[in-house]
């Protein structure tokens, strides 16, 4: 090591406990080496740890414009900068930083991991990297985006506040928040800072798109049409934006249109998984043996050329077509192999699930509710329809949204949100203090609870209709906390037949929150957890449930429809039997199929696959009560 060398060294270690001997050593070496770049940035980090601020500044403004490729100059600058409450300045320092960054090797390093889906080096790297400087917010913002990879969504939050809070002009960092905010189901703060954005760059086809896809998660589907029609604008040729376009036109009943936007984005690219899916998802397009052919090839072709995401789509769309063409065998292999490759990828565990279901069981005894009774929100605004996945659910709910005091929103997730605030889990590894916790809440926090519910939602209620539907399959296991919140709402479950429904959800490829379908056992034991759990309301809150069976509501539709419509208080309507001429906006997989009268021919399609179904039929023997196996 040369004499250079060693004086650095030595005015590192002396920067932590003595840094005016650190600044003192640093101004020396500058007299023997003017001007260099290593020891400036040390003399000015030196002389704002001592408290000498304008001398830091002086000192390092000179550094950068010496080298103003230096991320770590401009860094430091803007540390002392935002350390001075100099906010506007500081924004600017890291703004030059984060150009910088980009010539940081481990930086580098960590974004070609990045690129290539390294995600454990790339970690490995950035947290390095923060270790020894943790005010970089480029990094941070690199970190971010892996979080936010890893569907760590609250990890990537934080940090993202933590740039904005330094550089609140950085663009980027504030897409991805906006992006982290979206998937959190936390749309009307995605806007906000979209809106930040669109109001620098109101161009920006990334924003335009974003903005369409957070205005749909609040309901707003023509405002989410127009942005999606200003993104096309500016990228007629991006296939991934005609295809959210086409998910919003089909949510709109726009049926052919839709075909017209998703055939558009596969002639853009004709190996997008997803927009071959989102056509097969209609149900009622039928694919040509050209359409099959040109999946098969695109599944045939070159790995490189197909992301994981199209390869999985491809399978189920394949899968579709097949069953379509009456070729049940290759069908079940197309939707067997999407099916394994979606598991690889999705972080499920079916135990937590059936612990749930029993923790449950203990909390919410008839002496439980009975020493609540008459505590949480009166309100009797909401009609929760629960149950499985592809359980007739969104039919219950278009029957009900065509009354003229019912009105239909979507599957909203503020239920599930509230659960996981309760446990305290901030971590998938850590322990759920949920159900328990309940027992601990005082009437006013069960009132609060309810109160808030309602205030979440409201930005999803267009009309003044007294009632509104919550559609979240996945509430049934949160029952109890709705029954304690909200005592005067409605809940509806809707049953299906065991094997129909469970394979009708391996069939379906979900966008996300239903990870037990990806797998005959699992879906098995789930649906059975699923009716343990409904079987316990039943028992301790006896009539508190109407349940729908799909097959009487096929058979008899009349009858059941007055049956549901008496259950939830309210006059029979005419308009609730033709509820397929009801225009309103669907988001869920079987929206072509409530525009249109009830049909018998979706009730079996299972049987074409008995033969490969005898894992599902042994998890379901398992797990249902006895008297379910003549159905099995």
């Amino acid at each position: 090591m040369g004499t250079l060398e060693v004086a650095l060294a030595h005015s590192r270690r002396l920067l932590a406990r003595d840094p005016a001997m650190a600044a003192e050593q640093a101004r020396e070496i500058l007299r023997a080496v003017p001007g260099h770049a290593e020891t400036m940035l040390l003399l000015g980090d030196a002389l704002a740890r001592a408290g000498r601020g304008e001398e830091a500044l002086a000192v390092l403004g000179d550094a950068t414009r010496r080298d103003p490729r230096s991320p770590h100059a401009w860094r430091l600058l803007g540390d002392l900068l935002h350390r001075g409450a100099r906010f506007v300045e500081a924004d600017r320092a890291y703004l030059h930083h984060v150009e910088a960054a980009a010539h940081d090797p481990r930086l580098r390093q960590a974004a070609l991991a990045l690129a290539g889906q390294d995600l454990p080096t790339a970690e490995r790297l950035l947290r390095a990297h923060l270790d020894e400087h943790p005010t970089d917010i480029a990094a941070m913002r690199m970190l971010a985006e892996l979080h936010g990879r890893l569907a760590r969504n609250r990890e990537a939050e934080e940090l993202l506040r933590r740039v904005l809070d330094r550089a609140p002009g950085f663009h980027m960092a504030r897409y991805n928040l906006a992006i982290v905010l979206h998937r959190q189901h936390r749309a009307g703060e995605a806007i906000v800072e979209i809106d930040r954005l669109l109001e620098v760059e109101p161009d920006n086809p990334s924003y335009r798109n974003l903005s369409g896809a957070a205005r749909g998660g609040i309901s707003a589907h023509d405002d989410a049409l127009g942005e999606f029609e200003k993104a096309l604008h500016g990228r007629p040729d991006n296939a991934a934006m005609w295809m959210s376009y086409g998910h919003t036109l089909k949510t709109l009943g726009r049926r052919d249109d839709s075909i017209a936007a998703y055939r558009r984005s596969i002639t853009l690219r004709p190996a997008m998984g997803e927009a071959w899916w989102s056509l097969a998802n209609l149900k009622a397009v039928s694919f040509s043996a050209a359409d099959i052919a040109a999946m098969r090839a695109a599944l045939a072709g070159e790995q490189s050329q197909l992301g994981f995401d199209d390869r999985f789509h491809l399978h189920f769309a394949l899968g579709k077509a097949l069953e379509d063409a009456g070729d049940f065998e290759a069908s079940f292999r197309h939707y067997l192999q999407g099916n394994r490759l979606r598991r690889e990828r999705v972080d499920y565990d079916p135990d937590e699930i059936h612990e749930q279901v029993v923790r449950a069981e203990a909390v919410f005894t008839p002496g439980f509710f009975a020493a609540r009774a008459g505590q949480g929100c009166p309100a009797p605004d909401p009609i929760f329809v629960l149950g499985m996945p592809r359980s007739g659910s969104t039919l219950v709910e278009q029957i009900l949204a065509s009354h003229s005091l019912v009105e239909g929103t979507r599957e909203l997730p503020d239920i599930q949100a509230l659960a996981h605030r309760l446990s305290g889990r901030r971590m998938r590894s850590d322990p759920s203090r949920y159900p328990e916790v309940i027992a601990e809440l005082d009437p006013a926090a069960l009132r609060a609870l309810g109160e808030e519910y309602l205030e979440r939602v409201r930005v999803h209620r267009k009309t003044d209709r007294p009632y509104f539907i919550d559609k979240m399959p996945n509430n049934w296991g949160h029952v109890g906390l709705i029954h304690l919140i909200l005592p005067n709402a409605k809940i509806i479950d809707t049953r299906r037949h065991p094997l129909g429904c469970c394979f009708s959800n391996f069939k379906q490829h979900f966008a996300r929150g239903q990870n037990f379908s990806y797998s005959l056992v699992e879906l098995g034991r789930y649906y059975g957890d699923y009716v343990r759990a409904m079987a316990h309301v039943d028992a301790v809150l006896p009539g508190r449930v109407h349940r729908v069976d799909h097959e009487a509501m096929v058979d008899d539709t009349e009858a059941q429809v007055r049956a549901l419509l008496a259950a939830c208080g309210l006059a029979f309507e005419p308009a609730c039997l033709r509820f397929w001429e009801t225009e309103r906006a669907v988001q869920t997989a079987s929206s072509e199929q409530v525009r249109r009268p009830i049909f018998r021919e979706g009730l079996d399609q299972w049987r074409h696959y008995a033969p490969w179904l005898e894992p599902l039929r042994s998890a379901l023997r398992s797990s249902l009560p006895a008297r379910f196996s003549a159905v099995l």
